[in-house]
């Protein structure tokens, strides 16, 4: 299976987001691949310093959105690839790389594709696409349709994400001997902790809204009054709403006695069911055309690049990509007896939004 042996030299090319002279290898292998698959040629662009895979038109009718950078650093799995009856494994094989190799084979055979469609794929979305949110929203914005490949629920696409946000808070306060005089000092720990408390109560199950405090480092030694203490947060929910109401009590937090800074914000908005249903209706009877099953749509609470797409207006379809499970796991997996039927699904949804 061609697409298969893709994947495997993808998922072989280790490319953890932070080392970025993996990335420009990956992309490099990406060229390589797409070389052989299809007849229009591939290039590296550098977009704020970050290597990105593009094929076909610079203003697409179609955006095929996909990312190559992985969670993971290099070595973490030995065997790198292993194949047990219809599954295959390896660092970034469900979260993305094969969602990639589907959407370029999906590209064969259509007429005059490199001029209506595009085929991107940064290297920072792990990370929240710092570099490459203004390419993205710029792409999306000239659009008709932007169809995301990121991995599936259990072969269902992905017709809500949660928006996120993440901050830092830093809490300053006055070192001194814990034994001798620690009522001289002003202690950062037990004020982070209030903090934490005040964070955790903010959740809202109603809307799916989760406020997770996540690493927090405090102190220095057992033995002193810490003057320092950091925390990180993790935000999401699937309403603009709640993440500015969210966004507002962070902002507010305070101590009676430490002084208290707070970094970051929302960096990725929700991706809301009316951006995404027309195309997913339009999949569904494409899919019925084919004889194939029902596809089936999921709301999810990871966010990813269609999250930006949609906020820039865009009509989105995400989960387009492989099945499997494990994202972020070391249990992360493809079923390989998929590949080929999503391949040519995808195929006919290309030829039907090209109509």
């Amino acid at each position: 299976m061609t697409a298969l042996s893709d994947i495997q030299r993808l998922v072989e090319c280790e490319s953890p987001t932070e080392d970025l002279a993996a990335c420009h290898q990956v992309i490099d292998t990406a060229i390589e691949i797409a070389s052989k698959v299809l007849t229009f040629k591939a290039e590296k662009i550098v977009e704020n310093g970050r290597p990105i895979f593009w094929w076909g038109a610079k203003n697409p009718k179609i955006l095929l959105l996909c990312h190559l950078d992985t969670v993971w650093p290099k070595g973490t799995f030995t065997p790198t690839w292993q194949v047990n009856g219809d599954k295959a494994s390896g660092p970034g094989v469900f979260d993305m790389k094969c969602g990639f190799i589907q959407a370029m084979h999906s590209l064969v055979g259509i007429t005059d594709a490199q001029n209506k469609i595009a085929l991107v794929a940064t290297t920072d979305e792990e990370t929240g696409s710092a570099t490459s949110k203004d390419l993205i929203e710029r792409l999306s914005k000239g659009a008709d349709a932007v169809l995301v490949f990121e991995a599936s629920l259990d072969g269902k696409v992905k017709t809500g994400r949660k928006g996120t946000a993440m901050y830092q808070i830093k809490v300053t306060g006055l070192a001194s001997h814990a034994g001798l005089e620690p009522e001289k000092g002003i202690n950062a720990t037990t004020e982070i902790a209030k903090i934490v408390l005040q964070i955790a109560a903010l959740e809202n199950p109603e809307f799916g809204t989760t406020a997770v405090p996540t690493v927090m480092k405090s102190g220095t030694t057992t033995n002193t009054v810490p003057a320092l203490a950091t925390l990180d947060v993790d935000v999401r929910s699937f309403t603009n709403a709640e993440l500015a109401r969210i966004d507002k009590s962070i902002r507010n937090l305070k101590s009676d006695v430490a002084k208290v800074e707070v970094t970051g914000g929302i960096n990725r908005p929700p991706l809301e069911e009316s951006s995404t249903m027309a195309l997913y209706e339009k999949l569904e009877k494409v899919a019925a055309s084919l004889g194939v099953a029902k596809v089936g749509n999921a709301s999810v609470g990871g966010a990813s690049d269609g999250n930006l797409a949609a906020a820039a207006g865009a009509k989105v379809l995400d989960g387009l990509g492989a099945d499997g499970h494990g994202a972020h796991a070391p249990s992360e997996y493809i079923k390989i007896s998929t590949i080929e039927p999503r391949i040519k699904l995808t195929n006919a949804f290309l030829i039907e939004l090209l109509k």
